[in-house]
C-alpha cells in the first residue's frame, strides 16, 4: 500500500471527517471502504455543451457519497450497492481509453472518497500520454484540504452549490455545514483553475463551471446563491441554471415538497433573474431535461 494511502485509514478525505480504518474493510460515511469501486464509464452526451461538445465527455461514475441527499436519483450508485473495483493501473488505463474513444475530456463523478487512488491514476495516466482535460464533478460538499491534493491534477471543476441555508441542508442532506463549506471549496476551486478557458471548438479546458440545480419551491433560495456565486466571482467562473430536478418515491416520502418537478414558471423567473444581474456567461435547460432518461443505467463492466 502506497503511503499516500495512509489515508484511508482515518479517513478525513470529506468534511464529514467520519475517521472510519476504511483499511479495515470497514465503510466510512460514503459507504465504501479503501476498494475503489466505479459503477459505470460512458462518453456522456448530456452534460454542458463545453464538456459533452459532438462526441461526449468520458464519464466515470465512482460508486459511494458522503453527502446522502433524499433526493438523490442514483441510490444503488451513492450508497456503494454496484461497482466494479478498480486499482490505479487500472483506473489509468480507463482514462486513456475514453480518450482513445473521443471523449473531450476525462469526467470524474462523486470521487473524492477515492482520491488516493484517483490522484495516483491520473499521474500515472498522464505519464502515458493523456492530454485531455481531467473534470472533477463534484456535489460541492468538499474539504479544502482534499482539494488541494488535486491542484496540477484537475483542470476543470463542475460543480454543484446546492444550498444557502443551514436548515435547508440538514433538512436534505443532513449537512447543515454545506453552505459554509462549499463557499470555501468554490473559492479553492476557483483559485486553482482561474478564468474560464476554451479551445477553437468552443470546449472548456480549464476552469471552474458552477452548477445550480432548482428545487421546487426553493426558488428564492436559488435566487440568493446566484446572486452570491455571481457577486462573489462574476465572468471568472461559468454557470449552469438547472431544471432537471426529477422527483423520486424517497424525496417525496421524506420531503413531500419534494415531490414534483420544477414548474415552467419557477425555472423562467430563475433565468430572468439571471439576466437580471447581469449573468451572461450561463447555460440553461429545456423542459425536457426533467426526464429520467438522463440517469445512466450503472452496470458496471471492465473494458
Amino acid at each position: 500500500m502506497q503511503a499516500s494511502f495512509a489515508l484511508y485509514r482515518h479517513c478525513t478525505l470529506c468534511p464529514r471527517a467520519c475517521g472510519v480504518d476504511r483499511t479495515s474493510g470497514k465503510a466510512g460515511v460514503c459507504h465504501i471502504d479503501a476498494t475503489c469501486l466505479v459503477a459505470h464509464s460512458m462518453l456522456h452526451a448530456w452534460e454542458e455543451p463545453c464538456l459533452s461538445g459532438m462526441r461526449g465527455s468520458g464519464t466515470v461514475f465512482f460508486s459511494g457519497c458522503p453527502l446522502g441527499c433524499v433526493y438523490c436519483q442514483n441510490h444503488a450508485i451513492s450508497r456503494g450497492r454496484v461497482g466494479k473495483p478498480y486499482t490505479q493501473s487500472e483506473l489509468a488505463a480507463l482514462f486513456l481509453s475514453l480518450e482513445a474513444q473521443g471523449a473531450h475530456n476525462v469526467n470524474l463523478v462523486t470521487a473524492q472518497h477515492f482520491l488516493p487512488h484517483v490522484c495516483e491514476a491520473i499521474s500515472r495516466a498522464k505519464e502515458k500520454g493523456l492530454s485531455v482535460p481531467i473534470v472533477y464533478n463534484t456535489s460541492g460538499y468538499e474539504s479544502v484540504e482534499s482539494l488541494k491534493m488535486l491542484a496540477g491534477l484537475v483542470d476543470i471543476y463542475l460543480t454543484d452549490f446546492r444550498y444557502l441555508r443551514a436548515d435547508t441542508a440538514k433538512k436534505y442532506s443532513s449537512a447543515p455545514d454545506y453552505p459554509t463549506v462549499s463557499e470555501r471549496a468554490l473559492a479553492e476551486m476557483v483559485a486553482q483553475t482561474g478564468a474560464p478557458v476554451f479551445d477553437g471548438e468552443g470546449m472548456m479546458t480549464r476552469g471552474t463551471l458552477v452548477r445550480l440545480l432548482l428545487l421546487p419551491s426553493h426558488l428564492i433560495e436559488a435566487k440568493q446563491i446566484l446572486r452570491r456565486v455571481y457577486t462573489a466571482y462574476g465572468d471568472r467562473v461559468y454557470i449552469s441554471l438547472m431544471s432537471q430536478y426529477t422527483p423520486t418515491a424517497e424525496a417525496a416520502a421524506n420531503a413531500p415538497a419534494l415531490g414534483r418537478r420544477v414548474s415552467a414558471h419557477e425555472y423562467a423567473s430563475f433565468v430572468a433573474y439571471a439576466r437580471t444581474l447581469g449573468v451572461t456567461q450561463a447555460f440553461v435547460q429545456e423542459g425536457s431535461a426533467a426526464s429520467e432518461s438522463f440517469i445512466p443505467d450503472f452496470n458496471a463492466k471492465k473494458d
